[in-house]
């Protein structure tokens, strides 16, 4: 009985609270909830699970060996580039949209998404818009920085993600006392994960106007995966798929490392195939799941999908996404549950789909400092935006990097280099404690620097270090 009074209580405070909360949020709020209360048991059968067939994941290389038409520019003017641009960099020490946070010569990630879609638009002389699914953290400060691209050859469109309110654990009524969402009643709310993309992106009305104006295909990705540019070659085998087969939805998947065993894997299920992530999986079943043996590939969250099937799928009320429910502890101690949902989960609506096997390098995304020194150094060359592997680097794979947590903070981070290192020759580095670089020092091979508590080590300019294990304590004092 409590659990349904959560909506009764959500329903008044809708109605009592005179800010405006949008009716459709409310109803994708209800609507959640309701499935959260009917799920019983695993949302998958163990002994259902097959490995998807090898005609439904294509191999990036033969895609790429097929020659590019001359209506590829035809097929771009089709093309819309969205970025999920709900987060914060508060997990790297910064405020405000994590998008703004600068990753490469003074670039952010915005700016580089920007450069790189006006460089598309001015080689092909096409319209390729750019649209960022803001929430209602980053809205407001997105909106005032995307001022500086006015003169820029792209258009740019945004839109909100719903706003849900989180769940206390135990009670399973709302938190929120009133629809505010700064200062105190912040922790109250929260942007309900990426797959609310089609509901939101329908909502908004945008989903139509890009349809009118003849657009089919929408590239989604997160804006912190620097890999995730517009793919000629994909674009085109998406394009040219047999017109009684077309294909309305691909997911960029690539090969599974140790680092990635919590990754989100591609399975067939129920004859569709179908994103499994590691929450669905039961507990007698995870180390299974995490294999590289059994499960191979995972999700890069790198999409491409019709606008068009979109459109029917919301209509039809069709995409049955699996609830993640998160768990949270806010401030003042309070456990409470925030209901989401993933936008790969909804692969199994889509008729058609595929997988495409891609390479590495169109998964790089940056989520602490440690891959923030990898994009900064001289092993990724900056072109028109996009970030490529050096040719001077002898091996394709990128280094293994592990900062401690004095480098946790983007501020902390930049005062401990005075110049980025170079990294070409670099296979593994750790670094824990108080340590600092000095300028034009060298790292390669297997590195390893340990400054115990108390101590502190600074590597001086113009060191080499190669294959070497520096601890105790070493200072470098001005005189």
């Amino acid at each position: 009985m409590l659990r349904f009074q959560s909506c009764r209580y959500f329903i008044k405070l809708c109605f009592a609270c005179e800010l405006d909360i949008s009716k459709k949020d409310f109803e994708g709020f209800k609507n959640l909830f309701h499935r959260f209360l009917q799920v019983k048991g695993p949302s998958v059968k163990w002994d259902k699970i097959h490995k998807p067939p090898e005609d439904l994941i294509h191999p990036y290389d033969k895609i790429k060996a097929q020659v590019l038409p001359d209506s590829v520019a035809a097929s771009l003017n089709k093309l819309v580039v969205v970025k999920l641009n709900g987060g914060l960099g508060t997990s790297m020490g910064c405020k405000g949209p994590k998008s703004v946070i600068s990753v490469r010569n003074e670039n952010t990630f915005l700016d580089l998404t920007v450069h790189q879609i006006e460089h598309l638009n001015k080689t092909f002389n096409v319209d390729v818009p750019l649209v960022l699914m803001n929430s209602f953290n980053t809205d407001e400060d997105t909106k005032k920085i995307l001022q500086k691209y006015t003169h820029h050859r792209v258009h740019i469109h945004t839109f909100n993600q719903s706003r849900y309110p989180r769940i206390n654990k135990e009670s399973l009524l709302p938190v929120a006392k009133d629809l505010g969402v700064h200062g105190d009643h912040g922790d109250a709310w929260y942007p309900p994960g990426h797959g609310d993309i089609y509901a939101s992106f329908y909502n908004s009305g945008l989903l139509d106007q890009l349809i009118a104006a003849g657009k089919e295909y929408i590239f989604v990705s997160n804006i912190d995966n620097l890999g995730a540019t517009v793919d000629l070659f994909i674009l085109n085998h998406l394009m040219t798929q047999p017109k009684d087969k077309r294909c309305e939805f691909i997911m960029e998947v690539t090969d599974k490392t140790r680092a990635d065993v919590k990754g989100g894997t591609l399975i067939q299920y129920d004859d569709k195939l179908r994103l499994l992530e590691i929450a669905q999986v039961p507990k007698a079943h995870v180390d299974e799941f995490k294999s590289v043996t059994k499960f191979k590939i995972f999700n890069t969250n790198n999409l491409w999908i019709s606008l068009a099937a979109i459109k029917r799928l919301h209509e039809q009320n069709a995409m049955d996404m699996e609830i993640i429910v998160n768990p949270k502890t806010l401030d003042g101690g309070l456990n409470v549950i925030q209901l989401e949902t993933a936008v790969g989960a909804a692969i199994k609506a889509f008729d058609n789909a595929l997988g495409v096997n891609v390479p590495r390098s169109r998964f790089l995304p940056v989520k602490t400092s440690s891959d923030l020194l990898l994009v900064m150094s001289n092993l990724y060359s900056l072109d028109a935006g996009s970030l490529t592997m050096s040719k001077k680097r002898e091996f394709p794979s990128t280094p293994h990097v592990k900062l401690g947590s004095s480098f946790t903070k983007v501020h902390d981070f930049l005062m401990r280099f005075e110049s980025i290192p170079d990294m070409l020759e670099l296979d593994h580095l750790t670094v824990s404690g108080d340590v600092t670089f000095g300028k034009n020092v060298s790292l390669k091979g297997t590195v390893i620097i340990i400054a115990n508590h108390g101590d502190r080590i600074d590597i001086p300019a113009g060191a080499v270090l190669e294959n070497k294990i520096v601890s105790g304590n070493l200072r470098i004092l001005d005189h």
